[in-house]
């Protein structure tokens, strides 16, 4: 599933080219009513966690998920013809962008868009995020850490791979409960720092200096020190760790 980086880095390319413009809007698969937007003026094109919005001056925002298989082809050439599975395509004289299969592609009220941002915890990557707000969430978590940084309430836009990163770089077992204040202020900080890199370079990059490398994300064994990758279920995805530099907390 694309995680929060490569969505934000959406919103950016997709507003640099389409913000500000009336844009010619279909559906090739006809699965999404487009008129209504068709030859609007698109005001900004938004990421909040795994979730954009495109907003309109007289039409309604139209929310995406991509869900597990979502993606955005982009044609310079906007004349070139759409794959027939394209949910929505949005385009301008110079550039178009193909929505292809993802989990939502909706029209939302001002009240429905308030009560899905209200869903949401505090994004890494937005300026507006209240850091304070996010360690309080964090801390405050009775799950282990590595369920609560992918429940989308307490953060927002971090998946199964920065949760792996994310949790190695500051030496935190998934299993662990109770980081209290400090423990989820660091982890705020890291996200917060890692995520921009990925975000710049359209990739998860947990280290700067190698940054097509990870550091126990579907690893055999730790790129730091070389010992076997640990991997299990939890909450739902497969979580990793290097026993060495993320000890497993105490139990009992």
């Amino acid at each position: 599933m694309p995680e929060g980086h490569l969505l934000h880095r959406y919103a950016v390319e997709q507003a640099g080219a389409l913000a500000g413009r009336r844009v010619r809007a279909t559906s090739p698969q006809g699965r999404f009513d487009a008129d209504p937007y068709d030859g609007c003026r698109m005001r900004t094109v938004e990421a909040y966690g795994k979730h954009l919005f495109y907003v309109f001056d007289d039409a309604r925002a139209v929310h995406v998920h991509l869900g597990m298989r979502g993606l955005f082809l982009r044609y310079d050439d906007p004349a070139t013809p759409p794959r027939g599975g394209t949910r929505l395509r949005l385009a301008t004289a110079d550039a178009a962008f193909d929505l292809i299969a993802p989990s939502r592609c909706e029209a939302l009220d001002e009240p429905e868009l308030a009560a899905l941002r209200a869903s949401l915890g505090p994004d890494p990557l937005r300026d507006d995020a209240d850091e304070a707000e996010a360690v309080r969430r964090m801390a405050a978590a009775r799950v282990p850490v590595g369920a609560a940084i992918l429940d989308q309430a307490v953060w927002a836009g971090v998946g199964n791979a920065w949760r792996a990163e994310l949790l190695f770089v500051t030496g935190l077992h998934p299993a662990a409960r109770g980081l209290g204040p400090g423990g989820a202020s660091r982890l705020w900080e890291a996200a917060v720092r890692y995520m921009a890199l990925g975000r710049d370079a359209g990739q998860v990059v947990s280290d700067p200096s190698a940054p097509d490398e990870r550091w126990v994300y579907k690893r055999e064994t730790c790129r730091r020190c070389g010992a076997p990758v640990r991997s299990w279920q939890l909450a739902g995805r497969t979580a990793y760790a290097c026993p060495v530099d993320q000890p497993e907390p105490a139990t009992g």
